[in-house]
């Protein structure tokens, strides 16, 4: 039904996401080395809970009020740009922090660390033109139901992206440490870091209201 290309391109898009620094990244991170894995996990949990939400909507066809309302979709799309460049700017601020290097937080039991992760992918302005903008362009109504289409091209996504953060949420004290002993290398990481949101605001506050 859905071509093996089609597949492909979506997962290779999930893990380029996955791997540029954005908030859901930020956050399982930030968990991870403040409160250990376990409570990176759970987050994870509540991450993976909001790509299950960005699927129903897309498979459930909501996307298409963004594109019969280009100026909501506007509206989202710009608020996300500035969120992102807010990210930046604290990353390459005089005194800017790394994502390996986070701001303690307080401990959180687990029902709140779920739903912290749930609400953060929510918010998450990547994902929303992920499942806005691209997701669509890869069904064809030619080649069967486009709702079973998106589904599967969803799960996709889904799969790359809660593997690769689980990864980030057990390695993230390993590479906190390793970061820590080597301030060079910290401030290498902030500047990409922040070089990479700030060219994601870009891209995202420039993209088409129809694409």
């Amino acid at each position: 039904m859905i071509p093996p290309t089609a597949v492909l391109a979506i997962a290779l898009f999930a893990l380029g996401l996955v791997l540029t620094p954005g908030p859901n990244m930020i956050y399982l991170v930030s968990r991870s080395v403040t409160q250990g894995r376990r409570a990176g996990l759970v987050s994870l949990g509540g991450v993976a809970a909001g790509f299950l939400v960005y699927v129903a909507a897309a498979t459930a066809g909501l996307t298409a009020v963004f594109r019969l309302v280009p100026a909501l979709y506007t509206v989202i799309k710009l608020a996300g740009a500035c969120y992102l460049l807010w990210l930046a700017w604290q990353a390459l601020r005089p005194g800017g922090t790394a994502v390996f290097a986070p701001k303690d937080l307080p401990a959180d039991p687990p029902r709140r660390l779920f739903a912290m992760g749930l609400v953060t992918n929510l918010l998450n302005p990547k994902i929303a033109v992920l499942y806005v903008s691209l997701l669509p362009q890869f069904a064809d109504p030619d080649r069967g139901s486009v709702a079973v289409q998106t589904l599967l091209l969803g799960a996709t996504q889904v799969a790359v992206a809660v593997t690769v953060n689980a990864l980030i949420v057990l390695g993230a004290g390993s590479i906190a440490g390793f970061l820590g002993r080597r301030p060079g290398w910290q401030r290498v990481q902030r500047y990409l870091m922040g070089s990479v949101l700030a060219g994601l605001a870009v891209h995202i506050g420039l993209r088409p209201a129809t694409a």
